[in-house]
């Protein structure tokens, strides 16, 4: 470094990365293209095939479509789909939420990535979360609307929704960034 600093500073001094981050293998984040006049707004959400497969997501063939809303604050996480194949693709249309992607794949190339991801209602995108990757949620300070595609259907007398505890890959993933 040019500029000569304390001891102190220096042991306690850390960087912010840009750019880049972390990955894992077949989690995609796609931003979605909002359409604003004065009158309101138009977006697409998501357009199938001739297949029925979801555009840009070959072999993803949308089985359900669901609207989750969580409260102001709520943190819900982690769940995980080990059953069956059940891929998602999550859109916050209101609101904000915090995402965390866990790689829990066993042989995955990114076995073991985390992956935080910001999902809001001004900025909206798909986010692909492949089958064995644990993912959950903390919602912003308005709360948010969440609207999801799966390739799987909800079976309530086979429900393929593995619960792991809130804080199971550590509770400082839902600190408050205090800069």
């Amino acid at each position: 470094m040019d500029i000569d600093l304390t001891r102190e500073v220096q042991a306690a001094l850390t960087f912010q990365e840009y750019g880049g981050g972390a990955t894992i293998d077949g989690a995609t984040h796609t931003p979605l293209r909002k359409h604003r006049s004065l009158e309101g707004s138009f977006m697409e959400l998501l357009r199938l095939s001739e297949a029925g497969d979801a555009e840009g997501h070959e072999g993803f063939a949308v089985r359900q479509v669901s609207i989750s809303h969580a409260a102001p604050g709520r943190i819900n996480a982690f769940h995980i789909h080990p059953k069956r194949v059940q891929d998602e693709l999550w859109c916050v249309i209101q609101g904000e939420l915090r995402v965390w992607l866990i790689d829990c794949r066993a042989g995955s190339p990114t076995e073991g990535a985390r992956l935080q991801a910001l999902l809001s209602g001004e900025a909206p995108g798909l986010l692909h979360i492949p089958s064995g990757v644990a993912h959950g949620y903390q919602a912003g300070t308005e709360g948010a609307l969440l609207i999801y595609a799966m390739n799987d259907q909800f079976r309530i007398d086979d429900p393929n929704e593995g619960r792991l505890p809130w804080d199971h890959f550590g509770t400082e993933l839902w600190d408050v960034d205090r800069g």
